[in-house]
């Protein structure tokens, strides 16, 4: 009987190593990691930095932009402004009495108001010559011009129903530094006539010249101060993500006979401002999290590295009891999958808390995006399989006698 003959005198089959399945390749991964806590909290350390500098920077990122997206449209990103223009003939334009209504029509116009200049001038008292105007604008107003613009009253009070239709005024910030009035409580020679101070207004970043203007009633301009009604300047506030669409009909709908008639605004600086703190927030998140997952990668690598040269013995002993070249490679490329996967999710946590601790600090809303959550997980899968490539292929290449010899 030949050794390839059995007892019963058949031929033996040759003995064919078979696969681990999924549910043992991790086991014996987390055995080996398991094995070394100190080192796997360390190695683990290493990538969970890398994934929290990556998260912290999309969450404060996040953060920022958000304030700044606030900020900016709070200031008013969403503001058009339409001027009368020049007729065919150069002649100055008017707009229509009726276009604060017209616009107001429009779907995603949230409010619409008006000014309008009045041929008048404002003085301190009734003795200052006609010519020291301080450069001070009269101006017709609509009661809801403020809530447009997003202005405040300083001190005083703002028109209302009764004070827009008599001798009220309400100064600018400028106009009433010029004029030397602090208080309400006081009275400006305006058109030939007194009116009272109702108001002082805090600067108003979104329309300067309400600063040097001294501010009347529409109806009060139209009655004492010879206002013929026809606005100079129409403020609208319409849905930040419509305000193209609303430039592009607005001059055809203030003035349907003669739209080349209005000037209208492009979108203000703070939209552009906007687009592009976007953009640069977007290009240093990538420039971050690029680093940070080398850096990350690379001490996986070196981990694995290190774990093979020091295992050497064990490699060999799994090898002389029938382990293949494939099962080592697949072990220590779990090992090295679960280790990136353990630092991905507590530099998921730690990223996310720091984020959260810093938007606090900095009175922030907390944005942070569920896929740099999600991604942040993720991506430390091929950032494993990198890692682990050269130290699996390296363990699986150690001979079993030579191995064993070293122990």
């Amino acid at each position: 009987m030949t050794d390839a003959e059995s007892p019963g005198g058949r031929r033996a089959r040759p003995v064919t190593p078979r696969g681990l399945r999924p549910a043992d390749l991790l086991r014996v991964g987390a055995v080996g990691l398991v094995a070394r806590p100190l080192r796997v909290v360390l190695s683990a350390l290493g990538i969970a930095i890398g994934i929290a500098a990556v998260v912290a920077v999309v969450g404060v990122s996040a953060s920022s932009r958000a304030e700044v997206t606030a900020a900016l449209d709070r200031l008013g990103t969403n503001l058009l402004t339409a001027s009368p223009g020049s007729t065919l003939f150069g002649e100055d334009a008017k707009l229509p009495v009726e276009s604060v209504a017209m616009v107001g029509r429009i779907a995603p116009v949230r409010s619409a108001t008006a000014t309008g200049k009045v041929a008048a001038s404002v003085y301190r008292n009734d003795h200052i010559p006609t010519g020291r105007t301080s450069s001070i604008a009269v101006v017709a107003v609509r009661q809801d011009l403020l809530s447009t613009l997003g202005g405040t009253v300083a001190r005083g009070a703002w028109l209302n129903d009764a004070t827009a239709r008599y001798p009220a005024v309400v100064l600018g910030d400028t106009s009433a530094r010029r004029l030397g009035i602090r208080t309400p409580a006081s009275r400006v020679w305006l058109g030939g006539r007194w009116y009272g101070v109702a108001g002082i207004l805090d600067p108003v970043p979104l329309a300067p010249e309400i600063d040097s203007s001294a501010l009347i009633g529409w109806e009060a301009a139209q009655t004492y101060a010879g206002f013929d009604g026809h606005p100079t300047t129409l403020y609208t506030r319409s849905d930040p993500a419509q305000v193209e669409a609303v430039r592009s009909v607005l001059a055809a709908t203030v003035n349907p006979p003669a739209p080349y008639e209005v000037k209208v605004s492009r979108p203000s600086d703070a939209l552009a401002a906007e687009r592009a703190t976007k953009s640069a927030l977007n290009g240093l998140l990538l420039g971050l999290g690029l680093v940070g997952l080398v850096v990350g990668g690379v001490g996986i690598a070196n981990t694995m590295v290190i774990s093979v040269i020091e295992r050497r013995a064990e490699i060999g002993l799994r090898r002389s009891l029938g382990a293949t070249r494939a099962h080592i490679r697949a072990q220590f490329l779990t090992e090295s999958l679960l280790l990136s996967a353990l630092g991905g999710i507590a530099g998921t946590v730690v990223g996310a808390a720091v984020t959260a601790a810093y938007a606090t600090s900095r009175g922030w809303p907390t944005a942070l995006p569920a896929w740099a959550l999600v991604g942040a997980v993720l991506v430390t899968v091929p950032i494993g399989v990198i890692a682990g490539v050269y130290p699996a292929l390296r363990a699986s290449s150690v001979a079993p006698a030579q191995a064993l010899s070293m122990q």
